[in-house]
């Protein structure tokens, strides 16, 4: 599960089919966790859903990989050879979620959906408490925290992976040509709510 597609000669060996199975498996965890205990009257579907794509965001995805050690099984896992590429993948959140997602498919495969999504929500404790702190649109709020210091975001897409069906953006939002926050995500609006998100948490920090 921990083998990149480049690192492989079939690309089905890799942890691809697996990442998007866990993609599934993290979604439904995080959904039947937040269902039961927040109220109806406050927490209708709109909401529900804009909490939970923060809850399971790429970001979100990478703080678990990093807790779990994730890069330093990238690197345990690297053939002979790939030394120079795997310190690149091992940094980049588009991987790192993918992987994380790839540990949930495989974790539900072997133990069922009941224990892994046990193990999802407590992994993912600290990403969903974020995620009801502050649900709302972060491009906004960075928009509006910005324009009280006189200055305007713009956002750039730094890069794309992955086949049409099933691609990765990653998008950098600008300050005066000055990179402020980055994020990736599966679509460019995604990926721009993430790179916002990024900027305010550096912006406040």
């Amino acid at each position: 599960m921990f083998t990149h597609a480049s690192w492989s000669e079939r690309r089905s060996d890799s942890y691809e089919r697996l990442a998007f199975l866990g993609d599934s498996v993290l979604s439904l965890a995080i959904t039947a966790d937040l269902y039961p205990r927040l109220e109806a009257e406050r927490f209708g579907a709109g909401r529900l859903t804009k909490i939970r794509a923060r809850a399971v965001s790429g970001r979100a995805c990478r703080q678990v990989a990093e807790e779990l050690r994730v890069p330093e099984r990238l690197f345990a896992a690297a053939p002979p050879g790939a030394e120079g590429t795997v310190g690149g993948l091992a940094g980049t959140e588009r991987v790192l979620a993918s992987v994380t997602e790839a540990i949930i498919g495989a974790c539900y495969l072997e133990f069922g959906f009941e224990r892994t999504a046990e193990a999802v929500v407590d992994a993912f404790a600290a990403q969903v408490e974020d995620a009801l702190r502050r649900p709302g649109d972060a491009k906004s709020e960075l928009q509006e925290l910005l324009a009280r210091r006189g200055e305007l975001v713009a956002y750039r897409v730094a890069g794309e992976e992955g086949p049409p069906h099933d691609r990765t953006f990653d998008v950098a939002a600008m300050v005066d040509n000055r990179e402020i926050g980055r994020g990736s995500g599966r679509s460019k609006k995604e990926a721009e709510q993430a790179a916002a998100r990024a900027a305010l948490e550096s912006l406040e920090a």
